[in-house]
């Protein structure tokens, strides 16, 4: 019976049936296998669409992929094509951020997208320094300090570090500059920037890095910068720690890469005849 019932809920995470009183049995959601041998792009209707063997790739949602950049679907239809014998979709970070732009499974609009980037500014994390150990103050003011820096100068703001818990103030004209510089992007390129904030729990690190002012592997070095300090005391577990950095890596790449091929230059021009 309780083999029957785990058949019955493949998908669940995790669930915990017990056999007599002294046997567990746990079911986890089966891998999903790869189904199909190749993969394509193909061009329709003004956009991008990846194919799986004959058939379109759909969103979760059941929504057909299209994209207006065509190095976006290549990049998708890549990752898809490095599926080994499962299609490990926790990996597959550039299809994730195209499926939740088609499908807004939240309904955001382009504001609360901007607000949500907004209220990450009085908690990003290199605003945030501490003055009583001498050496990671002086590792953060090394580090940090020239990207704020260099963040106030390229958006006109005058954001300011605070040396203890109390958040930083953010003048709303501050605010509006910030707001104005992400309200010209379209909204699938406001989604890279979340998902960029998102995974480095900084604003001004995202943006230096959607800028290209810092290597994807140096944002997140940076990001895990009094973590890595307390790891030289502590010492490292190279399976966990590397993981959790490569992991970070691959997510930021993807939101950088995201962002740069949403944006117009790689969409496709039509011709016109006059």
């Amino acid at each position: 019976m309780m083999n029957g019932l785990c058949k019955l809920i493949p998908r669940a995470l995790v669930n915990v049936t017990r056999q007599n009183q002294n046997t567990i049995k746990r079911c986890y959601a089966a891998p999903i296998k790869r189904f199909y041998k190749q993969t394509s792009v193909l061009y329709n209707d003004g956009k991008y669409e990846v194919t799986l063997d004959q058939r379109k790739l759909k969103t979760p949602k059941g929504a057909p992929f299209t994209v207006k950049s065509e190095p976006l679907a290549i990049a998708v239809a890549t990752e898809f094509d490095n599926q080994k014998e499962h299609i490990e979709r926790a990996k597959m970070h550039l299809s994730a951020l195209c499926f939740t732009a088609i499908d807004n499974p939240n309904n955001h609009t382009k504001i609360d997208m901007v607000n949500y980037l907004l209220n990450y500014i009085p908690t990003d994390t290199i605003l945030f320094q501490y003055d009583n150990e001498k050496d990671l103050h002086e590792l953060q003011r090394n580090e940090w300090d020239p990207l704020i820096n260099w963040f106030n100068e390229r958006y006109g703001t005058q954001l300011e570090k605070t040396m203890g818990i109390t958040p930083p103030t953010v003048s709303a004209e501050d605010k509006m500059k910030i707001s104005k510089y992400l309200l010209s992007h379209s909204e699938d390129v406001l989604y890279g920037f979340v998902f960029a904030v998102d995974t480095l729990k900084s604003i001004i690190l995202a943006f230096a890095a959607i800028d290209q002012r810092v290597a994807v592997d140096k944002a997140v070095t940076l990001a895990r910068l009094e973590e890595e300090y307390q790891l030289k005391f502590w010492g490292r577990v190279e399976w966990a720690h590397d993981l959790s950095q490569l992991e970070l890596q691959a997510r930021l790449a993807a939101s950088v890469l995201y962002v740069h091929l949403n944006r117009s230059e790689y969409f496709k021009k039509e011709k016109t005849i006059i």
